[in-house]
């Protein structure tokens, strides 16, 4: 049997960080916005782990043992008992080795497994909108109206997540950091389906670091906001832009300009929120 499973990607609305904490990772508040661009992961039983993966930068990736998808299913096995590219297929592969499994867990169940192999991965379980604590695996449903418009220029290298918040530390250093609070206006727009409001409270406190590292960045966000775009914002560490727009014809015209400045890899369109990852095609 062959399980097919849809996973979202994610943009942070809202990405506050604060202190560093004694375990190494920053106290964090976001508000994730799950988006209709999905990951295909596929599952098919068989003998031992074995991974493949086809797509734009799929050339660039491990399949061994440092690989996400590779991490979920032996966490899953694990948990289970011994059953033998990113955060989204990850929550992808989750899903699927549990109905390829009959495990039968919960969304929460997968969502504490998925919390061991990145801060990102309960979210896109759940999908939607959602305020993430502590690491961003703390998930709290937000509730939203309407839908969004965005464009996402992609950036043709990536930046290095641990990279950038040091970064952030650096720039931060000798400053009084608070602990995170998320912002009223940003979740208050999301209740109304207020793009212009979601475009004033759009927040990134990683922003100037992803910056710093790849100064190109600020051009872009610059560019995407001079062809009309409503805000532009860095998506999470980076080095992807996601720019707010109206409606569907607006967010036509800001990635054909984007496109036709030559600043980055590809252009793509999506809308928000979107479900989380489930199974599509389960067939014999």
């Amino acid at each position: 049997m062959s399980i097919v499973v849809r996973a979202p990607a994610k943009i942070n609305l809202q990405l506050s960080v604060g202190p560093l904490r004694d375990d190494g990772y920053h106290e964090l508040v976001s508000v994730f916005h799950a988006v209709s661009l999905v990951d295909v992961v596929t599952g098919q039983r068989g003998e031992g782990v074995q991974v493949s993966m086809s797509g734009e930068g799929s050339e660039s990736l491990a399949t061994d043992d440092s690989n996400l998808v590779v991490q979920a299913i032996h966490a899953l096995a694990q948990h289970a008992g011994g059953m033998a590219g990113g955060s989204a297929d990850a929550a992808g592969t989750l899903v699927a080795c549990d109905a390829l499994w009959g495990t039968g867990l919960s969304r929460e169940e997968l969502a504490d497994i998925g919390a061991r192999l990145g801060s990102d991965v309960p979210f896109l379980l759940f999908g939607s909108n959602a305020i993430g604590r502590g690491r961003g695996e703390e998930i709290m449903p937000v509730l939203g109206r309407g839908q969004f418009h965005w464009v996402f220029a992609l950036a043709d290298e990536g930046l290095s997540t641990p990279a950038v918040y040091r970064q952030c530390d650096t720039l931060r250093e000798g400053e009084q950091i608070r602990a995170p609070e998320v912002s009223d206006a940003l979740l208050h727009a999301l209740r109304q389906g207020d793009a212009n409001a979601l475009a004033a409270a759009l927040h990134n406190d990683l922003q100037p670091a992803a910056i710093s590292l790849r100064p190109s960045l600020r051009s872009l966000l610059e560019a995407g906001v001079e062809y009309g775009a409503l805000a532009g914002v860095v998506s999470g560490s980076g080095p992807t832009c996601a720019f707010l727009c109206r409606d569907s014809a607006h967010s036509i015209d800001v990635a054909v300009a984007m496109t036709a400045t030559g600043m980055c890899r590809t252009v793509k369109r999506a809308t928000g929120p979107a479900p989380g990852a489930r199974v599509v095609t389960p067939t014999g």
